[in-house]
This record gives C-alpha cells, structure tokens and sequence, in this order.
C-alpha cells in the first residue's frame, strides 16, 4: 500500500497508473522487439517523457500495467530511485481491455484518487497539471482532443458543446456521455478522450459491473460512461498543444518531429 504524506493535501493527485501492456501491432516490425511505451520520441522514451509530465504535475507514485515484453519496461525505468517519483508493476497477463488493466493496481490506489494514463499518449507536459486542477472541483477530470473523425478513438460529449473547430476561449465543459469507437450519430462529436484524466474510487465499482464491449474487452471508457449516467461531474479538459497516440509509424514520426527526432 502507498505510503502516508501527511503534507499534502486531499486536494493533490499523488498516485498514477499508465497502461502499457498492449502489443502495438501496428506499429509492425518496430514493436516486434520493444513495446512502445519504450518507443524514442526526442531522444528519450515515450513512458519517460509520461513520467515527466506526471511529476511535474505533483504525482510520486506511478503504478504501470505491463504486458507485452513487460520486462523490458520494467528494466528500463526501474523503481524510480533517484529520479523523485516511486514506481511499482503489476502485470496484465490477460489482454482483455484497459477496465481490467486498470483494476489490477487498484491497492496501489485505495480510496484515493489518482490520475490515470495510456502508455503510448504524447502531449506537452502542462496538459497532466492542468488535467488535476480541473479535477479538484469536480468528481474527476479527462483530457480532450479535437479530431475531425471521432470513429477510431472515443467520442466525448459535454455540456456546453465544446466548439468545433476549437477555439482561443473554451468553455468550462462537463461530460454527458462517453462512446468508444462510435459510429453514425455516436460519432457525431469532435472531441476525442485523449487517454489520460483523473479518477476517483467510484470507478472500481462501475469497472466491477461492466459487461465486455462488442470488441470482447472491458474498456475504461465504458466505465466513465457508468460514472456520467450516476451523476459523476467529469470535466473535460482540452489538450493544449499537439497530441499524439503513438499506434502507427506515421504518428511515430510526427511526434519525433514535434519533440526534436528520434
């Protein structure tokens, strides 16, 4: 179990768990020997970049969900010694959604609220800290990006509407629905779960009573949904600057140009 910090307030998000257990298949021959979150990205990998962002914003201890070469994950960012930021494992040996995934480090976790992120997501480093404030008023918070085809993410839809396109001023939005891989009027929202938010304890028990999606998973999203329909305030909070879901070689290179390389 985590370890007491009496200093910090209940308002702080001081736990994470990253889900990195997936295979990155389309990725092809660049994850058939390292998973993505060790990806390079500017010179350092895609999970250490993560790791950054979620210190910056007052997390130390970070829980990750492992799968696919789990190992080298483990080896490669360690325990955290030295680096400020606590880090711990548990492994995903079944690949049945990222609900499941997520379950698995909730004694990391308890009663308190945390932040939780994808593995292979890239965004600039203020997106993590401005994710906790505007969950500090609210039952939780996830990030948002704008795409022109919700089809192949998950569509978020608020109340206000966020814009489309996106604007300078956006206004303050609370989710009223969430649908993964949506279709038809489903997919009729411009705005993306950018796979990264915060949580609280309400959502063991709605990933206790998910049923499997029609892809056969038990998938986060389906959770957050649950959560809306009780009456959970969830904010949305759009990303600020360029987003990036490190899944295909094209994306791959536009974060690496983004970031400075490889």
């Amino acid at each position: 179990m985590r370890r007491a910090r009496d200093t910090v307030s209940s308002a702080d998000i001081r736990t994470a768990i990253i889900l990195a257990a997936g295979r990155g298949t389309r990725l092809g021959d660049l994850t058939r020997e390292r998973p993505k979150p060790l990806l390079t990205v500017g010179g350092r990998p895609v999970i250490a970049r993560i790791l950054d962002g979620l210190m910056r914003a007052g997390v130390s201890d970070v829980a990750i969900v492992t799968g696919y070469h789990a190992a080298m994950i483990e080896a490669e960012v360690g325990n955290g010694a030295g680096s400020g930021i606590a880090v711990t494992y548990r492994r995903q040996q079944q690949l049945d959604g990222t609900a499941r995934a997520l379950a698995l480090a909730r004694d990391v976790v308890g009663d308190e609220r945390f932040f939780f992120a994808w593995g292979d997501i890239l965004v600039q480093p203020g997106n993590y800290a401005a994710v906790v404030r505007a969950a500090r008023l609210a039952d939780g918070a996830i990030a948002v990006n704008a795409v022109p085809d919700t089809s192949a993410g998950a569509a978020v839809f608020t109340m206000p509407p966020l814009p489309w396109p996106p604007t300078d001023e956006m206004p303050a939005a609370v989710v009223t629905g969430i649908i993964e891989k949506p279709s038809g009027p489903d997919a009729s929202s411009h705005w993306n779960s950018a796979g990264f938010g915060v949580l609280g304890a309400a959502v063991w028990d709605a990933i206790d009573r998910l049923q499997p999606s029609p892809r056969g998973e038990f998938e986060l999203t389906g959770a957050i949904e649950a959560l809306v329909q009780q009456g959970q305030r969830i904010r949305a909070v759009p990303v600020t600057g360029p987003w990036f879901d490190i899944g295909t070689p094209a994306s791959l290179e536009a974060a690496r140009a983004a970031f400075g390389g490889e």
